[in-house]
């Protein structure tokens, strides 16, 4: 079933204008965490997804506290709306969530329970409070959500990722698919996922150092970054994590293991480091496994720090 169309900026969070030459402060300003992994409302333990509001509200997926916070703008500690600080199996509790989305339309979360395998889906609004599966016996890591309200999954046991509409229980295989592999036609341990114009699927393709575009109905997806195998230069990538995707279609994503962040430009062979790219380290100018990204409306970027357990913001410095 098509879910109803509504507004999209109710929908997700829509990209900034980013000028073609925009630069980023290369030092940045710790906004949440940063005193080492812990499970008080002021720490963080390994964040992975990131998803920020209009009002600068964050919601991550404090994935080894196992628990959703949210943080509001000029605030230190955050307030816990899913989990327990303790995995488990219940339908209060989670273990190792790995992205969280938010639906203002419906006033809800859309969370990936990674290591129990499903998606839940967790009111927030101030009358009624509720926690469901809608998506069960999946091996997801990324979410997204399109202008049309239709949900995408991506599934690293699978290597696939799925589309959903409302009241969907088996989704819609959009890219991959073809077992685990290295071809066009494949995924290998597929994990943050970005929408882009007309349904277009950006897809952090972790274990094969690449992010793919897959059109929509297309039978192969198109190497958008990396894809030289594993590196250091400019063309590759490490275990590529956050990615999104802005009005021009370029592609920013979290080189893991390189500890940087990059961008590349629609076409282009060569990315561009924006930020970090040093040895891995706590420095305000260093990353140490960057993870899940963000842009405000001002076009700051947000990075969650994942292995120094700090959620960073780096302000632009041109737009």
């Amino acid at each position: 079933m098509k879910p109803k169309a509504r507004n999209q900026l109710d929908m997700f969070p829509l990209l900034p204008y980013i000028p073609f030459d925009g630069e980023w402060d290369a030092n940045a300003i710790t906004v949440a965490g940063g005193k080492g992994p812990g499970s008080t409302f002021n720490r963080l333990y390994s964040p992975k997804g990131l998803y920020l509001t209009k009002s600068h509200t964050m919601f991550i997926a404090d994935s080894m506290n196992h628990r959703i916070l949210k943080i509001k703008q000029e605030t230190i500690a955050g307030q816990i709306i899913a989990g327990k600080n303790l995995k488990g199996y219940a339908s209060d509790l989670l273990s190792a969530p790995s992205t969280i989305i938010f639906d203002k339309a419906s006033k809800s979360v859309l969370i990936c329970d990674y290591h129990n395998r499903r998606v839940l889906q967790k009111c927030v609004g101030r009358r009624k409070t509720y926690t469901k599966t809608i998506i069960k016996n999946i091996e997801c890591f990324g979410l997204a959500l399109d202008e049309e309200g239709y949900l995408y999954v991506s599934d690293t046991e699978r290597h696939e990722v799925r589309r959903y509409g409302l009241g969907d229980r088996f989704g819609t295989v959009v890219a991959g698919g073809n077992g685990q592999g290295r071809r066009l036609h494949q995924l290998n341990h597929p994990m943050y996922i970005a929408i882009g114009d007309d349904q277009c699927v950006y897809v952090s393709d972790s274990w094969n150092d690449r992010v793919m575009k897959w059109e929509k109905g297309a039978t192969k997806g198109i190497i958008v970054a990396g894809g030289q195998r594993k590196g250091t230069d400019r063309n590759q990538l490490d275990y590529p994590t956050g990615v999104l995707v802005d009005r021009l279609d370029f592609v920013y994503v979290s080189d893991h293991w390189n500890n940087r962040v990059m961008r590349w430009r629609n076409g282009m062979l060569l990315g561009e480091i924006l930020v970090g790219g040093n040895i891995p380290g706590n420095l305000p100018n260093q990353l140490n496994g960057p993870e899940g990204l963000a842009f405000d409306e001002d076009g700051n970027l947000w990075v969650a720090d994942s292995n120094n357990h700090r959620i960073q913001r780096f302000n632009i410095l041109k737009i």
